[in-house]
């Protein structure tokens, strides 16, 4: 089915630009710009991802495309991007690579082979939105949340080392899981069991801008997930 190629392109994308890209590589494209080694090689890590998806040496030129807009796209917000709008672009850097794929797909299905690796379209949706779930969502939310910077006093008890990017992950995944299989009060419940341990000691800690900040979080991050979930079972069901 064509369709499982525009899900593998999305997904390779989500590979390329949240889990193949290190802190220190974003950093060198941000200060060196068109001079940094490390944009070059995330386009070239998208072009053989992008490749991967489409299995067909036929369609070599969609690879090209993907990387050329890549790399023109990326460029872009390197020069644009400043405090200010930093938030804005980083979403509209998003919505341009997946808008490029999704034209690149509409242009090119009827030079799609019929060659499937015998995995159901709905495996393939399954996967990328459980992707999805992970680093991406946390990307985006760290990066929504630089519009408030907490001071010092306002960090909250001590914690484990990315463990409140590793709850927000599997509280992600569990709530997907749970709107699929139509357990909508599992959510409840799990809503309920966050609140009572989390903001518990945040309201002891008498920190209200902290307590909101989270707060916010959990209902974006829940939020996510729940939408994921409701557009897997629309889709599926096409």
């Amino acid at each position: 089915m064509t369709l499982a190629i525009l899900v593998k392109l999305i997904l390779a994308h989500l590979i390329g630009d949240f889990f193949l890209q290190t802190t220190k590589s974003v950093k060198s494209k941000e200060k060196n710009k068109l001079k940094s080694a490390a944009l070059y090689f995330h386009v070239l890590i998208h072009g053989i991802l992008a490749a991967i998806a489409v299995w067909d040496i036929e369609l070599w030129y969609i690879p090209l495309i993907i990387m050329i807009s890549h790399l023109l796209i990326d460029a872009g917000k390197l020069y644009a991007t400043n405090k200010k709008n930093k938030r804005w672009l980083f979403l509209a850097d998003q919505v341009a690579h997946i808008a490029v794929i999704i034209l690149i797909f509409i242009e090119s299905t009827s030079n799609f082979a019929d060659f499937e690796l015998e995995i159901p379209i709905q495996v393939w949706i399954l996967i990328l939105c459980l992707v999805f779930l992970t680093t991406p969502v946390s990307i985006a939310l760290k990066t929504f949340f630089t519009r408030w910077k907490l001071s010092p006093g306002n960090t909250g008890i001590n914690s484990l080392k990315n463990a409140g990017n590793w709850i927000g992950i599997i509280e992600r995944l569990l709530v997907f899981i749970f709107i699929v299989v139509g357990q909508f009060g599992a959510v409840g419940f799990l809503l309920a069991a966050k609140s009572v341990f989390r903001f518990g000691d945040l309201n002891r800690e008498h920190n209200m801008k902290l307590t909101e900040y989270v707060l916010i979080g959990t209902l974006l991050s829940f939020g996510i997930a729940i939408l994921t979930g409701l557009a897997f079972q629309k889709l599926v069901q096409l």
